[in-house]
């Protein structure tokens, strides 16, 4: 009898964007996220990531103060998990029904339906150090797959 050893998933590999916080961010961070795609072997999940990432960069652009937007995009064999931060904890979007007078507030629907996963994660304030004063912060995440069953 034989017996197979199964193999331990090698460990997501984690890259990260910084940009300021402009109006051409959202279109640069969406371009390297699909470029990383490309190039770490997911091009299945370019569609959907381009579309997500698009709505959650733009929304930190148009909607916080934060002076640089962070994408953090950790990639492993199945599954890519894309993550935007921003300095804005408080506000919390919320999914909603879409209306089709309002010109606004389709993103999360947008995002509802591409992710296999999405949510939002509140971040407290780091300890006070010497340093400025660090803020508290919020993350909006999103994750891919490429099949229905892989996790993250």
């Amino acid at each position: 009898m034989k017996i197979a050893a199964l193999a331990t998933p090698a460990p997501p590999e984690t890259y990260v964007f910084l940009g300021p916080n402009l109006p051409s961010t959202p279109r640069v961070a969406r371009d390297w996220l699909v470029t990383l795609l490309r190039d770490t072997g997911h091009p299945r999940l370019v569609d959907a990531a381009r579309v997500c990432a698009s709505e959650v960069v733009t929304n930190v652009h148009l909607h916080t103060s934060t002076p640089q937007i962070i994408v953090e995009a950790r990639v492993a064999e199945q599954w890519v998990l894309v993550v935007i931060y921003d300095n804005r904890p408080h506000a919390l979007p919320e999914l909603d029904e879409w209306h089709p007078e309002r010109e606004h507030g389709r993103g999360l629907l947008l995002i509802d339906g591409y992710a296999h996963a999405w949510g939002v994660t509140r971040m407290p304030a780091p300890e006070p150090t010497c340093e400025a004063p660090k803020q508290a912060k919020k993350a909006v995440w999103f994750r891919l797959a490429e099949t229905e069953g892989a996790a993250a």
